[in-house]
């Protein structure tokens, strides 16, 4: 993955650097000190915090250095639509692949799969 463009991270990276995957950790290390930008999906803020900043500290580390996009009710019927055209039910997924595409940037995700349903051509980064 280039550091020349920006990064779409799905809930699956919040998830490892909280478990302190040590390649993750790594490269989201490598990202932040490249200035790589960082994007995710409120939704995906909403799958990951449980339990405030004391409790995730790696979460809430990595949430500072991440700009989190609301979902608007525009873009919940975008999202609608998406999910109808691919037959598929996450909108959490679906704004991810929205983020992506807006963006031209690739997603690091535990969950290539669910996101190529919505969007063959996206371009992952599988964890």
């Amino acid at each position: 993955m280039s550091s020349s463009s920006g990064v779409v991270l799905d809930a699956g990276v919040f998830i490892a650097v909280e478990r302190r995957d040590r390649v993750m950790v790594h490269l989201l290390r490598r990202f932040v000190e490249a200035g790589t930008p960082l994007v995710t999906s409120a939704g995906v803020v909403a799958q990951v915090w449980r339990g405030g900043s004391r409790q995730q500290v790696p979460i809430a580390y990595l949430l500072r250095r991440t700009q989190v996009i609301d979902m608007t009710g525009a873009v919940a019927k975008v999202l609608g639509r998406m999910l109808g055209l691919s037959r598929t039910s996450d909108p959490v997924d679906a704004h991810v692949v929205l983020i992506a595409r807006e963006r031209g940037w690739p997603v690091l995700t535990s969950d290539p799969e669910d996101l190529r349903a919505i969007d063959a051509t996206l371009v992952v980064q599988a964890i």
